[in-house]
């Protein structure tokens, strides 16, 4: 963020990884503001309007979900990154229709989160960052898979690649994934193994 600290705001009913999050923002420099509930959080973001938030998912009163609904009511393009221990991907794309921006699975790991926020970072100072090109689906985080798959070439890459590749969640990343599939710019291909479901693989094809 050039010149200026780095304000993150973290909304969770656990003390302890307030407590946790807090220290590895105060060692990285950047100021920390901690919410225990939803409404809390709201408040706090009113006050202070942090550069990113992050929320939890299971929270009393008001959940994960709605908080960011209502953040993203007061809060424009801020990156809101929640914490979940589901990697289902149905409850993945209701936040990212609610207006998340991306994931971190728990148990939180610090070197994820910090590069997960300065990847954000990176985003919200691209010039595309505010703009949406669809409910749910940023220009900047668009332009990273693009890229990423473009410098494959005809290779075939899994969600999982691309998200290792770009930094991204897995569920943000096959949310974009679907989209740019509907749009007709990527080829999809199934690979059966022995057990589970297919594993979907893609390649870019606009020219």
């Amino acid at each position: 963020m050039n010149n200026r600290t780095l304000t993150i705001l973290a909304i969770d009913d656990d003390e302890e990884i307030r407590f946790a999050l807090k220290a590895v923002f105060d060692f990285q420099g950047w100021q920390a503001l901690t919410a225990s509930h939803v409404k809390e959080g709201i408040a706090l973001f009113r006050e202070h309007r942090p550069d990113i938030v992050l929320i939890d998912y299971h929270m009393p009163e008001i959940n994960g979900i709605e908080g960011v609904r209502m953040l993203r009511q007061i809060g424009g393009d801020v990156p809101i990154i929640v914490f979940t221990i589901d990697e289902d991907q149905q409850v993945a794309d209701r936040f990212l229709e609610a207006g998340a921006s991306d994931f971190a699975l728990k148990p939180i790991k610090a070197p994820d989160i910090i590069s997960r926020i300065k990847l954000h970072v990176r985003l919200m100072e691209s010039r595309k960052a505010a703009e949406p090109v669809a409910k749910g689906i940023g220009g900047a985080t668009l332009d990273l898979i693009r890229d990423c798959l473009t410098r494959a070439g005809e290779t075939y890459l899994t969600a999982n690649e691309i998200a290792v590749a770009t930094g991204l969640a897995y569920q943000t990343t096959y949310r974009y994934l679907q989209h740019l599939v509907a749009e007709g710019v990527l080829e999809s291909k199934s690979s059966y193994g022995k057990i589970g479901r297919p594993k979907q693989s893609f390649r870019w094809i606009e020219k």
